[in-house]
């Protein structure tokens, strides 16, 4: 592995991706501000928040536009001027490109066309959050932001809830509105169950920074009545093991399953439900097959 300093000779066209702060203007790295500071041009989601990084470090660089509402329209112009030999460098208002932020358009198109993509590390509101909340690091799902209306709020709980019954086990990781973030925590409280740990992050390596760990149910009470301030991220534990099934609710499952299942595909359908292990649970099939 190499570990020299280098990431794009300055001269190289093509597109580099800059993780920026996620609210301490501090935590520019070297290597960032050496890559905004070469770029022909930053792109960025909003260019008041931008120059204010750049200032704060004294670079100077020329601003371009790139958010929601032209990356479809700008991506194959940007990519025809890289091409060309510009070199461009992506940034978001606070955090790692592209994670619930623009930039996913441009850096599919630049890719398909070859150019060179690029990036810098830095700071992620999802990793430190997780980091700090207390909940297994690993494996995590990342999930973004809920939908906004509560009827689809509500679906979307759901079909995570299905997911994890299927056997998915990770911390989850949600994005959240402050002014949502009470609504989102009773949804995922209602839906995944109110005993889940749980933590909210806000504000995080700010001034009031605050990481607040409980349950999903006691975090939905203390959110209903204390609006949430500052940038939200939402951690919660995993779905919690299967309870052992007892022998007279693994006998019911294992009849109704022989009712239309062979013994041995009735018994593995029954382990994998329950969660107990399958050698148990197919001798246990036998015996009820011989009338024991």
């Amino acid at each position: 592995m190499e570990t020299d300093d280098a990431y794009l000779p300055p001269s190289t066209p093509g597109l580099t991706l800059v993780a920026t702060p996620i609210g301490n203007l501090g935590d520019l790295s070297p290597r960032a501000a050496a890559a905004l500071a070469e770029a022909g041009a930053v792109l960025c989601e909003d260019t008041r928040v931008t120059s204010r990084l750049l200032a704060r470090h004294s670079i100077s660089a020329k601003m371009l536009a790139l958010h929601d509402h032209n990356e479809e329209s700008e991506a194959p112009r940007l990519v025809s001027r890289m091409l060309a030999g510009e070199r461009f460098a992506l940034v978001s208002d606070a955090g790692t490109p592209l994670v619930s932020d623009p930039g996913y358009r441009l850096v599919r198109a630049a890719i398909a066309a070859g150019v060179v993509v690029s990036a810098v590390p830095g700071p992620s509101a999802v990793v430190m959050a997780l980091t700090l909340s207390g909940l297994p690091p690993h494996p995590f799902l990342f999930h973004g932001f809920l939908p906004t209306k509560a009827a689809a709020r509500a679906a979307e709980v759901s079909r995570i809830a299905a997911v994890e019954a299927a056997g998915l086990s990770a911390s989850l990781v949600f994005y959240e509105a402050p002014h949502r973030t009470g609504e989102a925590l009773a949804a995922l409280a209602e839906g995944l169950g109110a005993d889940r740990p749980a933590c909210v992050a806000r504000e995080l390596t700010k001034r009031f920074e605050e990481v607040r760990r409980g349950s999903l149910g006691e975090l939905a009470a203390h959110y209903a009545v204390h609006e949430a301030r500052g940038e939200v991220v939402l951690c919660v534990g995993p779905a919690p093991a299967p309870a052992a099934a007892s022998a007279e609710t693994l006998d019911e499952a294992l009849r109704a399953a022989m009712a239309t299942l062979s013994v041995r595909d009735a018994a593995a359908t029954v382990a994998e439900a329950t969660g107990l292990p399958r050698k148990r649970v197919y001798a246990r099939a036998l015996e009820l097959a011989a009338g024991r």
